[in-house]
């Protein structure tokens, strides 16, 4: 029979092997301003995420990484499932505001098939006579006159940009400032491709070095206070979680020794896997997002399962084996319940290597740290948690023995 807590100070010690220099790496990220250690993406730190695709499928990752670089600006850029491209910059105002000045009127040029209701307020929008309608669909030139926005001498400069009801019943068509539709023949998913501001000087210097940009997925920018609510938001989650597990543990077992190594081992879990993406974060600048915290969570809730199924069983064992040593009660308890906290890690660590393999870089960071969690939740239930009771234990009989022990020294010398 396998003396698993015979041999507990093996285990503790190739815990504090792997969990002290991803602990290093995490101290070191404050220090070094965020060079080494933690790599946060923009969810954390504010930024913008443009995912597009271009019209030659050959276009890489790197190609567009020296573009940028050439723009003097800071980013990573990755290759996302269906030959999009993620392009991730720490710039959070890159991405334009649309402005509200209203566009030169359409109606000063004479082309027959505009007409402007007097009762429109300062909108962009514009409406199309039916016989400019009919010209758009013919491809004349007063398709692309009446397309313009006009606006009234008498439009209004409040908020509100709906079209009066008189408004004539043909087709409409409103131009946004500081954008331009995509290509034609591959409309954008993802609104309209930026023309102005930092964003649109990128997207003119990459058209330019590597051709046409097909299709716009989606542009998305997070602001500073975003991401700071985030982090505080992620922190408050992790410790209501481990706080919460700590109390149910405790009154589930009536065991309060049995919560706080169930959150030992817990704290363990967390240290593994974020001190193994400060370490790849520094060495191959592997970055964290708000689906990190997701994992992590994951991560928490799947070790306390795996602790908990043998605290129970130890439990069972307390009743059945009354008298029996406690470090022996909890070294069968680890054995019997051993297969069943292996076979079901190994089922989703299959499952989860299998998607870190073949599920692409989209979800390839969510994957590896739930990976790593769940592999170090399984060592930690087994072989720290359960020892770490033992340890206590065996600590408070001590104690006790040395109280029993001087109590009857100090009777005599009275």
């Amino acid at each position: 029979m396998f003396d698993v807590i015979g041999k507990r100070n093996w285990f503790f010690a190739f815990s504090l092997l792997i969990t002290i220099p991803g602990l290093i790496f995490i101290l070191l990220g404050p220090v070094t301003g965020g060079n080494v250690g933690l790599q946060y993406a923009i969810d954390f730190t504010g930024g913008t995420v443009w995912t597009i695709r271009f019209q030659d499928e050959n276009v890489t990752p790197e190609q567009v990484q020296g573009v940028i670089q050439a723009q003097d600006l800071d980013g990573t850029v990755t290759k996302t499932g269906d030959k999009f491209i993620e392009i991730r910059t720490k710039e959070a105002a890159l991405a334009p505001a649309p402005t509200q000045a209203p566009l030169p009127s359409a109606s000063a040029s004479g082309s027959p098939g505009t007409s402007a209701s007097p009762g429109a307020s300062g909108s962009p929008a514009a409406s199309a006579s039916p016989a400019a309608s009919a010209s758009a669909a013919a491809g004349s030139p007063a398709a692309s006159a009446s397309a313009v926005a006009t606006a009234s001498p008498a439009a209004s400069a409040g908020p509100d940009t709906s079209a009066a009801p008189s408004a004539s019943p043909g087709a409409s068509a409103g131009v946004v400032p500081g954008t331009s539709p995509a290509p034609s023949g591959a409309p954008s998913s993802g609104g309209a491709l930026p023309t102005q501001g930092k964003l649109g000087e990128l997207r003119t210097a990459l058209e330019d070095q590597l051709g046409p940009i097909a299709e716009q997925q989606s542009l998305s920018t997070v602001g500073a206070v975003v991401s700071s609510d985030l982090i505080f938001q992620a922190l408050t989650l992790i410790a209501f979680g481990s706080i919460g597990i700590l109390l149910w543990i405790t009154y589930r077992f009536r065991d309060f020794k049995m919560g706080v190594c169930a959150l030992i081992a817990l704290l363990h879990d967390v240290l593994v896997v974020v001190g193994a993406f400060a370490i790849l974060g520094t060495f191959i600048g592997l970055q964290i997002d708000s689906l990190f915290v997701t994992a992590m969570l994951t991560v928490i809730g799947f070790s306390v399962h795996d602790t908990i199924v043998v605290f129970d069983r130890i439990r069972e064992n307390r009743a059945r084996h009354a008298g029996e040593p406690f470090d022996r009660i909890v070294n069968h308890s680890i054995l019997q319940t051993f297969g069943r906290s292996i076979t079901t890690s190994l089922t989703v660590v299959i499952t989860l290597l299998s998607l870190l393999l073949f599920a692409g870089e989209a979800i390839g960071t969510f994957v590896l740290a739930l990976l790593l969690g769940i592999v170090s939740g399984t060592y930690s239930s087994i072989f720290n948690a359960s020892p770490l009771l033992v340890v206590w234990h065996l600590w408070e009989d001590r104690r006790r023995e040395r109280e029993t022990a001087a109590r009857p020294s100090r009777r005599a010398t009275t």
